[in-house]
């Protein structure tokens, strides 16, 4: 397959390389130091599922010059979605799909408006990476997933044919039944981590722990799932207990990326995670306290580091 890649970090680098690795048509649209190490010496992954180093890489911050493709994956942070998407317009063609493999809720919305939905794939990805330094991505752990599936859960063709790429690539990947239910289960979970961990500038094994910890988590996680129910998701009423007992099943050293980005100073996702909660629950009349706190607490840290806590 030819598959475009629009940001080469973790998410997209690690599972970009595994697939260019096994031989599928890989390019990354990259910038920056990223990119030049790239050009000049490949791209490393360093993974406890097995190191990848992809060299020559096909890498390029000129989306024209590749023309179509069969697959856009979209792996940016929340804030360079709309940038994303006005890259990938380079890179459709009329039997191009795009997928975000972002975070949040947002993306599967925006990318119908940008391409329509005959062009848009539902998608989520579960893994802790990051670059850490150019040319070289590290992935922390080994959970590395892929789920993705048509937006009205209908088999197809394209669905078929990335799976198998990514099945060739040694790729955990699902097609789950209903994509967007997919979307959201990911959401009551990293909308509690990201909360939870960057707040208290801890990792999940004494947060889960602590009684008072562990119950601000369950009301975080219960917010988004009463948010996404209200919205029409199929989210089952259970869904707290088992994002809770899948918390109890991670490293205890487990913190979500946006605490490792308020900790360098770096923009958070925030408004998009604890913020969006928020925000849904104000146009639904959903009651977010435990969310409006935790956006409350860390909003003057959303752009980096304030001036004055440099």
């Amino acid at each position: 397959m030819r598959i475009a890649v629009i940001g080469a970090g973790g998410v997209g680098g690690y599972f970009g390389a595994r697939l260019a690795a096994a031989g599928e048509e890989v390019t990354f649209v990259a910038r920056g130091s990223h990119l030049a190490a790239m050009r000049q010496f490949g791209l490393q992954v360093l993974s406890t599922n097995g190191d990848v180093r992809v060299h020559p890489v096909r890498a390029t911050d000129d989306p024209a010059s590749v023309g179509s493709v069969d697959v856009v994956m979209i792996a940016v942070k929340l804030w360079s979605t709309a940038d994303a998407i006005e890259t990938a317009r380079a890179l459709m063609g009329p039997e191009t799909v795009a997928v975000s493999f972002q975070n949040g809720v947002d993306a599967v919305a925006q990318l119908i408006a940008a391409f329509g939905e005959a062009h848009v794939l539902g998608g989520v990805a579960n893994i802790a990476a990051l670059i850490e330094s150019p040319g070289v991505v590290r992935h922390n752990g080994t959970m590395a997933t892929l789920q993705f599936g048509e937006l009205d859960g209908k088999p197809s063709a394209r669905v078929t044919a990335l799976e198998a790429a990514c099945k060739n690539a040694a790729i955990d990947v699902r097609v789950p039944a209903d994509v967007r239910k997919a979307i959201w289960e990911k959401f009551v979970f990293l909308a509690s981590l990201s909360a939870m961990t960057a707040l208290t500038r801890l990792p999940v094994g004494p947060l889960r722990s602590d009684s008072d910890t562990r119950a601000l988590f369950r009301q975080l996680a219960d917010e988004v799932v009463a948010i996404g129910q209200a919205s029409g998701v199929p989210l089952a009423d259970d869904s707290t207990e088992t994002m809770l007992t899948r918390l109890d099943g991670m490293p205890p050293g487990m913190v979500a990326s946006m605490q490792g980005d308020l900790i360098r100073g770096n923009r958070l996702e925030l408004p998009w995670l604890s913020g969006g909660v928020v925000k849904l629950g104000e146009q639904l009349r959903v009651p977010t306290p435990a969310h409006r706190f935790v956006y409350t607490a860390l909003k003057l840290y959303a752009d980096g580091r304030p001036a004055d806590a440099r």
